[in-house]
Protein backbone atom coordinates (compact mmCIF):
# COMPACT_ATOMS: atom_id res chain seq x y z
CA UNK A 1 0.00 0.00 0.00
CA UNK A 2 2.91 2.30 0.73
CA UNK A 3 4.18 1.82 -2.77
CA UNK A 4 0.83 2.71 -4.18
CA UNK A 5 0.76 5.95 -2.18
CA UNK A 6 4.31 6.77 -3.24
CA UNK A 7 3.43 6.20 -6.90
CA UNK A 8 0.28 8.31 -6.50
CA UNK A 9 2.25 11.11 -4.87
CA UNK A 10 4.84 11.10 -7.63
CA UNK A 11 2.14 11.07 -10.26
CA UNK A 12 0.33 14.02 -8.57
CA UNK A 13 3.54 16.05 -8.43
CA UNK A 14 4.18 15.34 -12.09
CA UNK A 15 0.66 16.50 -12.97
CA UNK A 16 0.95 19.68 -11.00
CA UNK A 17 4.25 20.45 -12.65
CA UNK A 18 2.66 20.00 -16.04
CA UNK A 19 -0.20 22.31 -15.06
CA UNK A 20 2.21 24.99 -14.04
CA UNK A 21 4.06 24.64 -17.27
CA UNK A 22 0.81 24.87 -19.15
CA UNK A 23 -0.02 28.04 -17.21
CA UNK A 24 2.96 29.66 -18.72
CA UNK A 25 5.55 29.30 -16.10
CA UNK A 26 8.82 28.42 -17.55
CA UNK A 27 10.78 27.26 -14.66
CA UNK A 28 13.55 24.92 -15.59
CA UNK A 29 13.75 23.45 -12.10
CA UNK A 30 10.18 22.23 -12.27
CA UNK A 31 10.81 20.65 -15.61
CA UNK A 32 13.74 18.73 -14.25
CA UNK A 33 11.74 17.74 -11.18
CA UNK A 34 8.88 16.62 -13.40
CA UNK A 35 11.31 14.59 -15.55
CA UNK A 36 12.93 13.07 -12.45
CA UNK A 37 9.56 12.06 -11.01
CA UNK A 38 8.51 10.56 -14.29
CA UNK A 39 11.82 8.71 -14.69
CA UNK A 40 11.65 7.41 -11.10
CA UNK A 41 8.04 6.27 -11.58
CA UNK A 42 8.80 4.57 -14.84
CA UNK A 43 12.01 3.07 -13.41
CA UNK A 44 10.06 1.74 -10.44
CA UNK A 45 7.39 0.16 -12.67
CA UNK A 46 10.04 -1.28 -14.97
CA UNK A 47 12.08 -2.58 -12.02
CA UNK A 48 8.98 -4.09 -10.48
CA UNK A 49 7.43 -5.72 -13.57
CA UNK A 50 10.29 -6.55 -15.97
CA UNK A 51 12.50 -8.82 -13.76
CA UNK A 52 9.77 -11.47 -13.43
CA UNK A 53 9.21 -11.28 -17.22
CA UNK A 54 12.94 -11.57 -17.85
CA UNK A 55 13.23 -14.33 -15.24
CA UNK A 56 10.38 -16.35 -16.81
CA UNK A 57 11.81 -15.78 -20.28
CA UNK A 58 15.27 -16.85 -19.08
CA UNK A 59 13.74 -19.96 -17.50
CA UNK A 60 11.92 -20.78 -20.76
CA UNK A 61 15.14 -20.33 -22.75
CA UNK A 62 17.11 -22.48 -20.29
CA UNK A 63 14.38 -25.11 -20.37
CA UNK A 64 14.49 -25.02 -24.18
CA UNK A 65 18.29 -25.39 -24.09
CA UNK A 66 18.03 -28.38 -21.72
CA UNK A 67 15.38 -30.00 -23.95
CA UNK A 68 17.47 -29.30 -27.05
CA UNK A 69 20.52 -30.85 -25.38
CA UNK A 70 18.45 -33.91 -24.40
CA UNK A 71 17.15 -34.18 -28.00
CA UNK A 72 20.71 -33.80 -29.30
CA UNK A 73 21.98 -36.57 -26.98
CA UNK A 74 19.07 -38.78 -28.01
CA UNK A 75 19.73 -38.10 -31.71
CA UNK A 76 23.45 -38.80 -31.25
CA UNK A 77 22.60 -42.03 -29.44
CA UNK A 78 20.28 -43.07 -32.27
CA UNK A 79 22.89 -42.14 -34.85
CA UNK A 80 25.49 -44.23 -32.99
CA UNK A 81 23.04 -47.14 -32.85
CA UNK A 82 22.37 -46.79 -36.58
CA UNK A 83 26.10 -46.68 -37.30
CA UNK A 84 26.58 -49.83 -35.21
CA UNK A 85 23.70 -51.52 -37.04
CA UNK A 86 25.17 -50.50 -40.40
CA UNK A 87 28.57 -51.87 -39.41
CA UNK A 88 26.92 -55.07 -38.17
CA UNK A 89 24.85 -55.22 -41.35
CA UNK A 90 28.01 -55.41 -43.45
CA UNK A 91 29.24 -58.27 -41.27
CA UNK A 92 25.84 -59.98 -41.48
CA UNK A 93 25.81 -59.65 -45.27
CA UNK A 94 29.29 -61.19 -45.49
CA UNK A 95 28.24 -63.96 -43.10
CA UNK A 96 25.13 -64.60 -45.20
CA UNK A 97 27.22 -64.71 -48.39
CA UNK A 98 29.67 -67.17 -46.83
CA UNK A 99 26.83 -69.34 -45.58
CA UNK A 100 25.10 -69.20 -48.98
CA UNK A 101 28.34 -70.21 -50.72
CA UNK A 102 28.81 -73.14 -48.34
CA UNK A 103 25.21 -74.24 -48.85
CA UNK A 104 25.56 -73.95 -52.63
CA UNK A 105 28.75 -76.05 -52.54
CA UNK A 106 27.05 -78.67 -50.38
CA UNK A 107 24.03 -78.71 -52.68
CA UNK A 108 26.31 -78.94 -55.72
CA UNK A 109 28.17 -81.87 -54.17
CA UNK A 110 24.88 -83.56 -53.29
CA UNK A 111 23.53 -83.04 -56.82
CA UNK A 112 26.79 -84.35 -58.34
CA UNK A 113 26.64 -87.41 -56.08
CA UNK A 114 22.97 -87.99 -56.91
CA UNK A 115 23.69 -87.55 -60.61
CA UNK A 116 26.56 -90.06 -60.36
CA UNK A 117 24.27 -92.57 -58.66
CA UNK A 118 21.57 -92.02 -61.29
CA UNK A 119 24.11 -92.41 -64.12
CA UNK A 120 25.44 -95.62 -62.56
CA UNK A 121 21.90 -96.93 -62.18
CA UNK A 122 21.11 -96.03 -65.81
CA UNK A 123 24.35 -97.71 -66.90
CA UNK A 124 23.43 -100.92 -65.05
CA UNK A 125 19.90 -100.81 -66.47
CA UNK A 126 21.23 -100.21 -69.97
CA UNK A 127 23.74 -103.05 -69.66
CA UNK A 128 20.99 -105.34 -68.38
CA UNK A 129 18.70 -104.32 -71.25
CA UNK A 130 21.49 -104.81 -73.79
CA UNK A 131 22.28 -108.24 -72.30
CA UNK A 132 18.58 -109.18 -72.34
CA UNK A 133 18.18 -107.92 -75.90
CA UNK A 134 21.31 -109.92 -76.90
CA UNK A 135 19.91 -113.09 -75.33
CA UNK A 136 16.56 -112.56 -77.03
CA UNK A 137 18.32 -111.92 -80.33
CA UNK A 138 20.43 -115.08 -79.86
CA UNK A 139 17.30 -117.13 -79.12
CA UNK A 140 15.52 -115.71 -82.15
CA UNK A 141 18.62 -116.33 -84.27
CA UNK A 142 18.88 -119.91 -83.02
CA UNK A 143 15.19 -120.44 -83.64
CA UNK A 144 15.50 -118.92 -87.11
CA UNK A 145 18.62 -120.97 -87.83
CA UNK A 146 16.91 -124.14 -86.62
CA UNK A 147 13.84 -123.47 -88.77
CA UNK A 148 16.02 -122.60 -91.71
CA UNK A 149 18.12 -125.76 -91.19
CA UNK A 150 14.97 -127.88 -90.94
CA UNK A 151 13.53 -126.32 -94.07
CA UNK A 152 16.83 -126.78 -95.87
CA UNK A 153 17.13 -130.37 -94.68
CA UNK A 154 13.55 -131.06 -95.68
CA UNK A 155 14.15 -129.57 -99.10
CA UNK A 156 17.31 -131.61 -99.58
CA UNK A 157 15.71 -134.75 -98.27
CA UNK A 158 12.69 -134.26 -100.52
CA UNK A 159 15.05 -133.67 -103.41
CA UNK A 160 16.90 -136.89 -102.69
CA UNK A 161 13.95 -139.05 -101.92
CA UNK A 162 12.20 -140.82 -104.58
CA UNK A 163 9.67 -143.61 -104.18
CA UNK A 164 12.25 -146.39 -104.15
CA UNK A 165 14.46 -144.72 -101.48
CA UNK A 166 11.42 -143.88 -99.44
CA UNK A 167 10.27 -147.51 -99.41
CA UNK A 168 13.74 -148.67 -98.37
CA UNK A 169 13.83 -146.17 -95.50
CA UNK A 170 10.42 -147.30 -94.29
CA UNK A 171 11.48 -150.95 -94.34
CA UNK A 172 14.68 -150.15 -92.43
CA UNK A 173 12.65 -148.24 -89.88
CA UNK A 174 10.17 -151.10 -89.40
CA UNK A 175 13.03 -153.59 -89.08
CA UNK A 176 14.70 -151.38 -86.45
CA UNK A 177 11.42 -151.23 -84.56
CA UNK A 178 11.09 -155.03 -84.58
CA UNK A 179 14.63 -155.47 -83.36
CA UNK A 180 14.08 -152.93 -80.59
CA UNK A 181 10.83 -154.69 -79.56
CA UNK A 182 12.62 -158.01 -79.38
CA UNK A 183 15.29 -156.62 -77.13
CA UNK A 184 12.77 -154.89 -74.96
CA UNK A 185 10.83 -158.14 -74.44
CA UNK A 186 13.99 -160.01 -73.46
CA UNK A 187 14.77 -157.57 -70.71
Amino acid sequence: MKRFLLIFALFAIALSAQEKEAAGEKDLGWKWANFALLAIGLGYLVAKNLPPVFRSRTEEIQKGIVEAQALKRDAEKRAAEMQAKLAALGDEIEKFRTQARAEMEQESARIAEETGRQLEKLKRQTEAEIETAGKIAQRELRSYAARFALELAETRIRGMLDAKTEGALIQDFVRDLSVDNGRASKN
